[in-house]
């Protein structure tokens, strides 16, 4: 029980990078390897954090669970190999490119007793979990998450890269898939859609207004929630939240969440250790992660019947 959990991370780009850190600093892990497809970045983050680069077959026996930092398209194929090799697994979001891919996953972390859960961060964000401690009935999300345009993740569209966070956060709030999606997206400076902007309706009534761009001229991270008698406005970038409600009197009261500012990184891999060593399954599993991607995909399907209408109105 007080033995480290060795550890190895596939994919050392910028978000592997900041999993290497992470590892490195949890006392409850051990790094135990590194493994990259690109062998010069493999030896740079080898030399770096003072452990092997080794290939992905040479981690049975050396690791006890791998996190995977690659590309989308490769995260079914390489996190299989690992579930069925027999390491536990923290997958980065999405879970994988297709429903199928993520079925492939749930079913070999199944069949093999593994651990394996999904990277959706947000869920450790501390002012998310203080704000999840108080939903009641929500019946109306507005949610905003901008970034600055990078070169990172242009194997996906803008919905998977970063509306999925807040796709994870509002099913997991509601508890329910949506009935009704309605969605807009366009290219900006890649081949994937960069903007988008999607309305789901939920059994209930509740209804989220989602926007999501990764060419905006700030950053931006911010959900405002409305529930009976009570709107809750969240920061996800400050960690912050402040709630406003009305009492039977009328009155309206204010109140600043007291939160611990943890970074939701390091929550989320010790988290993922705790996982491990107790055999408990995870706050995101492969399920979570499949919902979440489930709606993204049907998000995307409605951006595309959306597109096709504009450009029949502009006769293209």
């Amino acid at each position: 029980m007080n033995k480290p959990v060795n550890i190895a991370v596939v994919g050392t780009g910028q978000f592997g990078r900041n999993h290497l850190r992470v590892v490195a600093s949890l006392p409850k892990a051990k790094l135990v390897a590194i493994c990259d497809a690109d062998p010069a970045r493999a030896k740079a983050a080898a030399e770096e954090f003072g452990v092997p680069a080794v290939e992905l077959s040479n981690l049975v026996g050396l690791a006890d669970a791998a996190i995977v930092a690659v590309p989308t398209s490769a995260h079914a194929g390489i996190g299989c190999a690992l579930l069925n090799a027999g390491l536990d697994v923290l997958m980065e979001k999405p879970i994988a490119s297709t429903l199928e891919e993520a079925q492939q996953l749930i079913d070999a972390a199944d069949q093999n007793s593994r651990i394996l859960q999904i990277g959706h961060l947000e869920r450790f964000n501390p002012a998310v979990q203080a704000v999840t401690k108080r939903i009641t009935t929500p019946l109306f999300f507005e949610i905003h998450r901008m970034s600055l345009f990078s070169p990172r993740s242009l194997d996906v569209d803008v919905v998977l890269d970063l509306m999925i966070h807040d796709l994870d956060i509002v099913l997991s709030m509601v508890g329910s898939l949506p009935e009704e999606v309605r969605a807009a997206g366009i290219r900006i400076r890649s081949e994937k859609v960069d903007i988008a902007n999607v309305r789901l309706a939920f059994p209930g009534g509740c209804v989220a207004n989602i926007t999501a761009s990764r060419v905006s001229t700030e950053k931006v991270r911010k959900m405002r929630l409305f529930q009976p008698h009570q709107y809750i406005s969240l920061d996800y970038q400050k960690k912050e939240a402040v709630a406003f409600s009305v009492s039977p009197a009328q009155q309206i009261g204010f109140e600043a969440f007291a939160i611990e500012k943890n970074e939701p990184l390091k929550e989320e891999v010790a988290a993922f250790i705790d996982s491990v060593v107790m055999r408990t399954k995870p706050l995101v599993d492969g399920a979570q992660g499949a919902k979440a991607l489930l709606v993204a995909l049907d998000i995307l399907a409605k951006i595309e019947d959306h597109a096709r209408v504009v450009a029949k109105t502009l006769g293209h």
